[in-house]
């Protein structure tokens, strides 16, 4: 794992704690996917996959931690978007460290691009001012765009530093983070508020922390609840920590023409199932002849050049 190298970190408004953002998605396993894996329409059967925590978000949830490990006073609230069982990835980032989160949840949701998505994001973190970093997973494996941490931070009309790796230096007014490009990287600066979003070689999330999973383990939305049938009445009295909130379009005051299908101009014309299955393999020694000859076959079947 690369050493922590976060300099300093100050800031001088005193009335202000340094609040972070973490955008995280709960995402199909499109690393195990079979012939069920989509649906007529185009969309994702997400019955037919298990949900994980976006791979590329655990990085930024790490690079979220590793500030808060160097302050006094750090918040980390979690943002996920998603119907109600996208609730276990707040609980999972609680687990590690986070703080507290919210579910933007609600039907008219449904059948989002990136464009609706981001959208909805902008408005919820509008809710959660002032913030000092909006941070998240370069791209979800469940669309690999790469689009929604660009778009929510040009919708908030601040700053953005993509592919980020590593976290050098913050100070009360800017940060400096090395970025991962395809030929090497690339350190560079920024002006706070910023939205940052993190490449998949930044340093792999902590594991969950035991005391904090006994303490949070009862964390429910309203809705898990009610789903539940269960009386959590006097110990969410007695607990309040424990009850993720939920927000519909009205709370974080969302135009609704702007979500789902209707806002969504991105649409699936075609879709093909394409399911990779092995029929022979063929064992080479580290030969020359060998080599070269495994190198023909991939250039004759056009796999290379």
């Amino acid at each position: 794992m690369p050493e922590n190298r976060i300099f300093a970190f100050s800031l001088k408004q005193a009335s202000m704690r340094c609040r972070i953002i973490l955008l995280a998605k709960q995402v199909p396993d499109t690393r195990n996917v079979g012939k069920d894996a989509m649906k007529a329409d185009g969309t994702v059967n997400r019955a037919a996959l298990p949900a994980v925590f976006n791979p590329e978000d655990l990085n930024a949830l790490e690079l979220a931690l590793r500030i808060k490990d160097q302050m006094e006073e750090c918040e980390i609230i979690v943002l996920t978007m998603g119907p109600m069982r996208a609730a276990e990835v707040i609980r999972e980032a609680v687990y590690r460290g986070a703080d507290k989160g919210f579910l933007i949840t609600d039907r008219r949701f449904a059948g989002s691009d990136t464009l609706a998505t981001s959208y909805a994001l902008s408005q919820a973190i509008r809710r959660l001012e002032p913030y000092h970093l909006v941070i998240a997973g370069r791209q979800a494996i469940d669309g690999d765009t790469a689009q929604v941490g660009p778009q929510t931070a040009e919708k908030l009309n601040i700053p953005q530093i993509t592919y980020a790796e590593e976290i050098l230096q913050i100070t009360d007014s800017e940060i400096t983070v090395k970025r991962r490009l395809e030929n090497g990287v690339e350190t560079v600066k920024g002006s706070l508020p910023l939205a940052i979003t993190v490449h998949s070689s930044a340093p792999a999330c902590r594991p969950r922390i035991a005391k904090r999973l006994m303490t949070y383990k009862h964390a429910r939305t309203l809705s898990e609840l009610q789903e539940e049938s269960r009386d959590y009445t006097e110990l969410y009295s007695r607990r309040p920590y424990l009850l993720i909130e939920e927000w519909n379009v009205e709370d974080i005051d969302a135009d609704v023409t702007l979500l789902g299908l209707s806002g969504s101009p991105t649409k699936v014309k075609k879709i093909e199932n394409v399911v990779f299955q092995q029929k022979e393999s063929n064992v080479i020694t580290d030969s020359d002849e060998d080599i070269g000859n495994m190198m023909k076959q991939l250039i004759d079947s056009h796999v290379i050049g």
